[in-house]
């Protein structure tokens, strides 16, 4: 080995530590900032010691110039210019970005492999073409389908499911073409036509598979993609040879599928059932009951201002509501003035509240709520018996006690937050439409709940002045 792959294989070895370190740092909101940084400061050493090692990599220093100027503008100006209301849309599109320049890597490889070997001249090598193949389809199918879940998030993709008679078997027929060409690639032909109609194939695949998947299932989605997005990196880097591309690949590939399985485990629901079963409306109109539409019993905000402030104890429960209003704000200066007149405040974080993991924390983090205030689901839901009120901020499906009993709900079996196990319940909504499952939400019909009508964040301001004048 020489002084320059030692040194390499150094810097490669430091980066990968450095991306493990920074998974374990993103374990907490406490520690995530520091995680953040230093994959990046590791991931900056490797691509900076790359640039300028790689033979003939500089020859074209215009190229990586520009595109390295035009990727930290667009860095720079989504961090700080996208709200965090829409951090899940950029998530969707930066992650699409991955995946698309993973497929790009493995297109210019296969491309300039076929044509360094000319015409008539034996396959490529098995494993190398399986690993090019594997880039390319997964990081198109990322690319593509991570364009689709940035418009459901975004609102110009209609965020219901999306199918038509023969959907399935038309995707279905997709994917065995899609095998068969990969078959014949790697072990009979090389040939660049087909490959480039295997691509193709693949970008359509990614289109396919996310536009029936309703809006409200876009954060197991995101969290899919990123898994796939981390496997065509992995991919990738096995191919040029690269072996901190490797291992931050396989990182993000890994971490994403294990989140991905946590969060249908929160739903209770199989990945299948999220990909094919077209599952919920998307949100509209209430779907009612047995019993006809619900009665439900309405308060104001002074009530209800007055009910929380002379409570020992209220746990707050965020939804895709208060994102939406941005009203993550004012919920913290209600929080400041209940802890001031006594008052023990926690908020109940379900695992798929929101439009992305953890959305619910980075929004309320960025009002400087206090993370030791924010409880997971399971740490938190034995304490809603021994709660005098529970206020319920936009969160529809995660608080419908129907997911314990009703064995015909279409939400049945999933674990939800007992908010319904509170001495009382407030409910803020803009109106009685259904979440995103499309059916009745038995809570709001609950003796012991109010529903306090209105735009989350002017209802939470008013609630704001009505603890002051309490």
């Amino acid at each position: 080995m020489t002084t320059l792959e030692l040194a390499t294989f150094g810097v490669y070895l430091v980066g990968s530590v450095s991306f493990v370190l920074a998974l374990k740092f993103l374990a907490s909101p406490r520690t995530a900032r520091t995680g953040n940084l230093l994959g990046a400061a590791g991931m900056a050493l490797v691509v900076g010691w790359t640039v300028f090692t790689a033979p003939g990599l500089l020859a074209n220093w215009w190229v990586l110039a520009v595109g390295g100027l035009i990727g930290s503008v667009i860095g720079v100006v989504g961090a700080r210019r996208v709200p965090m209301t829409a951090m899940p849309q950029m998530v969707a599109i930066f992650n699409g970005a991955g995946g698309g320049a993973a497929a790009v890597v493995a297109v210019s490889e296969f491309l300039t492999a076929t044509a360094e070997g000319g015409a008539g001249t034996a396959l490529l090598p098995t494993i190398p073409m399986i690993a090019t193949l594997l880039g390319a389809v997964i990081g198109s199918v990322s690319l593509t389908g991570s364009v689709v879940a940035f418009g459901k998030l975004q609102g110009f993709i209609a965020p219901r499911p999306v199918t038509y008679p023969g959907s399935r078997v038309v995707a279905g027929l997709l994917l065995a073409a899609l095998l068969v060409m990969a078959v014949a690639l790697a072990f009979v032909t090389n040939n660049t036509t087909l490959f480039l109609v295997f691509v193709a194939l693949a970008l359509v695949a990614g289109v396919l598979i996310v536009m029936p998947i309703g809006g409200a299932d876009m954060p197991v989605v995101i969290s899919l993609l990123n898994s796939y997005t981390g496997i065509a990196v992995a991919a990738t880097g096995f191919v040029l040879g690269n072996y901190a591309l490797l291992i931050a690949g396989t990182l993000v590939g890994a971490s994403g599928a294990i989140l991905t399985q946590l969060m249908c485990r929160a739903m209770n629901r199989s990945l299948l059932n999220v990909l094919f079963g077209a599952f919920g409306t998307g949100g509209g109109t209430m779907v009612a009951g047995e019993g006809g539409e619900q009665t439900v019993r309405t308060i104001n905000a002074e009530d209800a201002a007055v009910l929380m402030a002379y409570g020992k104890s209220v746990i707050i429960v965020p939804g895709y509501g208060m994102a939406v209003a941005q009203a993550q704000t004012p919920v913290r200066e209600l929080m400041d003035l209940l802890i001031a007149r006594g008052v023990d405040v926690q908020f109940a974080i379900h695992p798929v509240a929101g439009r992305m993991p953890g959305h619910m924390n980075v929004l309320l983090a960025e009002a400087n709520v206090p993370y030791e205030r924010l409880k997971e689901m399971d740490e938190i839901n034995d304490d809603f018996a021994k709660t005098d009120v529970a206020l319920v901020i936009g969160a529809n499906d995660v608080t419908n006690p129907a997911a314990r009993t009703d064995t015909t709900s279409p939400i049945y079996g999933m674990p939800i937050l007992n908010v319904d196990h509170a001495q009382h319940v407030i409910v803020l909504k803009r109106s009685m439409a259904a979440g995103f499952a499309g059916i009745d939400n038995p809570l709001y019909a609950d003796p012991k709940t109010a529903m306090l009508f209105g735009d989350a964040k002017d209802t939470v301001e008013d609630l704001v002045s009505g603890v002051k004048a309490a």
